[in-house]
């Protein structure tokens, strides 16, 4: 087991060229895989679900999207907790319990999957487990960012979150081509429709199985949970983790603070979503998700602030990022990139079956979308590409901002973003009244990995202007408390999206986006970049 940290200063460039960037990065190595595989297990649903429509799972379409919904909300709401969670159990303890608990969903999701009568209210529990992944990635960036000297915080923060985010990628790649072999057991089932991985389609008719999209992160998990007991360091020092105490004692407060996440966003879940046949019970009161999120945020923090002791205590200290402006300013723009990125990821593989997979046909007068077409693009083969090219080019970004300014790089990829938006918007609305969707798709798709990348240049240019406007304490839990707002775009981007799609009017979810994108714009350069602004160009 690797010894805890006791003194840590990586700006001193001595100690930093000494012993300092072998333990960064060593620590960083192991955290990027851990992270990876938080965001496969975080986001599987968004192929799952696609798969469970070509099998013919007895589920409706619009009930497989509150899957990705009821992740995508608790993965945000835990990240709320995990913001805090370096400083009270230290970085070791922390990715080690973290990363051990995605076993958890991923072992039920593989046997939820083995039968295609599983009800949708089990889905719904091993989906709101899920979440776990999703705020893996609030504590993981808050710990490396300690690491670091604020020389390389693009490049060190950018790598985490770029090669982490790849978890979707290799998510998205290695389940379609998992379910092809029977690696782990279990009775195959038949593919009623055509599918497809990254090399080709597959034709209906032939065995495959789903429940490989579940075990096989057990192949990672194990190993990962191990490395990162053994080498991984918590850094003891003052402004990092002061009082660790014992393993057992921090995986305790972990898990209370977790408990109390789940609450918070089962409340919301139980609100928002509509009631059903099969599924868990809600309140049928369908109240709007803008009203909703909100009241989660606010109801996450209420509750830890109630938390007594030494816990409640470090708590309050931390939560002095909240009388920050930049806190608050950071929190939208990083919504913009992040939010983007992650919520898009979580929709597009969905979103290419349901506007190209179908023919859209004038039957006795009204456009209809339930005739499939065989000549569409097969959207596991797809689903890929746009997360892929947004984690890439991620680090990219964080080393274009180290030299030229984050707030500059924000700026200019926030135009990018919203020409792109507004492309996608036009396609994807011609596209879905046409009895030929596909005769758009290459428009549609190249706009769409124009947006994915430029989330992803973004995002890294943000994790500049954080490093360099926080002090080395709050630095930390800011990063943590915007990537928990922004991981929220996991919930609503697939949520509105549905919602739109299903009013047969997809194109208006591109154009809202594309105005907040304006307003992000605005921010950014009355913070940053205006002459006269409160830091400039940081």
């Amino acid at each position: 087991m690797a010894k805890d940290i006791e003194q840590w200063n990586p700006e001193d460039p001595a100690e930093w060229e000494n012993r300092g960037k072998t333990i960064a990065n060593r620590n960083l190595w192991i955290s990027i895989p851990s992270l990876l595989c938080g965001f496969a297990v975080w986001l599987y649903w968004g192929i799952i679900t696609v798969q469970m429509l070509n099998l013919g799972f007895p589920i409706a379409k619009g009930e497989l999207f509150t899957l990705m919904a009821i992740a995508g909300l608790t993965g945000a709401t835990l990240r709320i907790p995990s913001t805090f969670f370096i400083r009270i159990a230290g970085g070791r303890n922390t990715i080690f319990f973290t990363t051990a608990l995605l076993m958890i969903p991923a072992i039920g999701t593989g046997f939820a999957l083995q039968d295609i009568n599983t009800p949708l209210w089990q889905f719904q529990i091993l989906a709101f487990l899920s979440g776990f992944g999703g705020g893996n990635f609030a504590s993981s960036m808050s710990n490396i960012s300690f690491f670091f000297p604020k020389k390389v915080q693009g490049y060190s923060l950018g790598m985490n979150a770029g090669l982490g985010n790849f978890g979707v990628t290799t998510m998205q790649i290695l389940v379609p081509l998992f379910m092809t072999i029977g690696i782990f057991g279990g009775e195959p089932m038949i593919l009623q429709n055509t599918s497809g991985t990254l090399i080709g389609k597959i034709p209906a008719g032939t065995e495959t199985y789903i429940q490989n999209a579940g075990f096989v992160w057990l192949l990672f998990l194990v190993p990962l949970a191990f490395a990162g007991w053994w080498g991984m360091n918590n850094i003891t020092d003052e402004h990092v983790s002061p009082n660790v105490g014992n393993p057992l004692g921090a995986f305790a407060k972990i898990s209370f603070m977790l408990v109390l996440g789940f609450v918070a966003a089962a409340s919301g879940l139980w609100l928002m979503l509509p009631q059903t046949t099969s599924g868990l019970p809600t309140s049928g009161f369908g109240i709007s998700k803008w009203i909703v999120l909100p009241l989660v945020i606010a109801f996450t923090v209420f509750l830890l602030k109630l938390i007594p002791g030494e816990v409640g205590s470090n708590l309050k200290r931390q939560y002095k990022i909240f009388n920050n402006k930049h806190t608050w300013a950071m929190t939208v723009i990083y919504t913009m990139t992040f939010g983007s990125f992650i919520g898009f990821a979580a929709a597009f593989g969905l979103s290419i079956k349901v506007i190209f997979g179908f023919q859209h046909l004038v039957v006795d007068g009204v456009l209809t979308h339930n005739t499939p077409n065989p000549a569409g693009p097969s959207a596991l083969m797809f689903a890929w590409t746009g997360p892929f090219i947004g984690a890439l080019i991620r680090p990219v970004g964080g080393m274009i901002a180290d030299k030229l300014g984050g707030a500059r790089v924000t700026q200019y990829i926030s135009i990018v973003m919203v020409a792109s938006a507004l492309g996608v918007a036009y396609f994807m609305k011609q596209a879905y009244a046409s009895a030929t969707p596909q005769e758009y798709f290459i428009p549609f798709l190249i706009l769409f990995l124009i947006l994915f990348a430029a989330t992803g240049i973004g995002n890294g240019s943000t994790f500049r202007t954080i490093a360099m406007v926080f002090d080395r304490e709050q630095a930390g839990p800011v990063l943590g408390w915007t990537s928990a707002v922004a991981a929220y775009g996991a919930f609503i981007i697939p949520k509105v999206l549905g919602e739109e799609i299903k009013a047969a009017t997809p194109e208006l979810a591109l154009y809202g986006f594309a105005i907040f994108y304006g307003i992000c714009i605005v921010i950014n350069w009355w913070f940053y970049l205006r002459p006269g602004a409160y830091v400039k160009n940081p």
